[in-house]
């Protein structure tokens, strides 16, 4: 089952993260880990949503928050636990 990993980036550092287990709707998973962050949700528009349906993840600054935020960024990204590791085909890396 994908999950939903969450990261606060502050002068390019991860200061906290998060995950959850993401269903079919990732708007309220982040809503979810939002709450349980204790931040205020991001707008969501078409940028994020190209994004996310094309590289399964995305980021949003502190003008998509309509409150202050902490913060420089938040980063969200789909990631499989489960899913069988993939091995570079670069013979340098063998």
């Amino acid at each position: 089952m994908p999950h939903l990993w969450v990261r606060e980036i502050k002068k390019q550092r991860i200061a906290r993260s998060e995950t959850i287990a993401l269903g079919n709707d990732v708007i309220a998973a982040l809503g979810s880990l939002c709450a349980k962050l204790d931040i205020p949700r991001p707008l969501w528009l078409e940028k994020h949503t190209r994004e996310w349906e094309q590289f399964g993840q995305t980021s949003f600054s502190k003008d998509h928050f309509m409150e202050s935020v902490s913060f420089d960024r938040l980063e969200i990204e789909s990631f499989d636990p489960d899913a069988k590791k993939k091995k570079s085909r670069d013979p340098r890396n063998a």
